[in-house]
């Protein structure tokens, strides 16, 4: 595997050897087996356009427990925030460094940094795809479900980054994907031509009920992302009722579980109450962010 980009680009069986790989990783760091030598003396460069607490900080202690060296830049620290060309700064720190986490904004700077930089590149957070969340989504269910195979997953919100790659990752290992949001908000035109193939499997609504009946796992994120600050009035008057609550999760399976990518805000998208009562599987899925991405970096720079 030499990048991770989107999660259409992953085939099934990328997927399991990711998530097996990540559960080895996690089972040694319960034995208190904190630091290996798999990627000894590796430097990853961790490039900021967007302000993190769970990416920045999963990856530097990855890349540390697996031997490597991270190093931090924000786009405030380098050219490339006074108007370097993309292609000109991947074409640099390709002969510094050996591995590349991107956060930021354009998908598309995503792709040239992998085009150019000769290097792996991990894609840490776009506007169109957020991988390494549905990777850490995919292995807490699997911990916690045991198997993928017929599970109805339901998102409510945002057809933003979260709906694009959940679509993709979900279906891939054979959920049924269920997506609620409000009209005019839908997921990008080229994941819903990628759904079509998957049949009955996919849904698409604005019925939040619809999308939410007999399922097994249910997730959702904020109404506003980080960047549509502008939106935000606006939104929450066109997100009003897609909320998971006590209500919602009375149509759902007995044993649904509920994740949530975080930060979260509370009383919007979801409620206290809710959040607090799955508390366990959704910080769970905040330290998978860690093991898969361990898993991630090692597949990348370390072959």
């Amino acid at each position: 595997m030499k990048h991770l980009l989107t999660m259409q680009e992953l085939s099934e069986q990328d997927i399991y050897e990711i998530l097996d790989l990540a559960e080895t990783y996690k089972y040694e760091l319960k034995k208190n087996i904190r630091h290996t030598k798999r990627l000894d003396n590796k430097i990853l460069g961790m490039l900021f356009m967007k302000s993190s607490t769970r990416t920045r900080i999963s990856f530097e202690a990855g890349i540390y427990q697996l031997g490597g060296h991270p190093m931090f830049c924000s786009s405030a620290d380098l050219q490339i925030g006074r108007g370097e060309p993309i292609k000109d700064t991947a074409r640099v720190l390709g002969r510094y460094v050996d591995g590349i986490m991107i956060r930021t904004f354009k998908h598309t700077d995503v792709e040239e940094f992998a085009e150019y930089s000769g290097i792996s590149v991990i894609n840490g957070l776009t506007d169109y795809a957020h991988p390494c969340q549905i990777l850490a989504d995919l292995l807490t269910i699997r911990e916690y479900k045991k198997s993928f195979a017929g599970l109805n997953f339901t998102y409510i919100g945002d057809g933003n980054n979260m709906a694009n790659s959940f679509i993709a990752g979900m279906l891939k290992v054979g959920m049924n994907v269920r997506i609620a949001t409000p009209k005019g908000y839908e997921p990008d035109e080229k994941i819903l031509d990628f759904a079509k193939g998957y049949g009955d499997s996919f849904l698409l609504t604005d019925d939040i009920k619809a999308a939410s009946i007999d399922a097994d796992v249910i997730t959702t994120d904020v109404w506003a992302s980080m960047g549509m600050e502008s939106e935000i009035v606006q939104r929450k008057l066109d997100f009003k009722g897609y909320q998971i609550n006590e209500k919602l999760m009375e149509i759902t399976n007995k044993d649904c579980m509920i994740l949530h990518c975080l930060p979260a805000h509370k009383g919007e998208e979801i409620t206290e109450d809710v959040f607090e009562g799955h508390a366990n599987e959704i910080f769970d899925e905040a330290e998978n962010r860690l093991h898969a991405q361990k898993a991630v970096l090692y597949l990348t720079m370390g072959h």
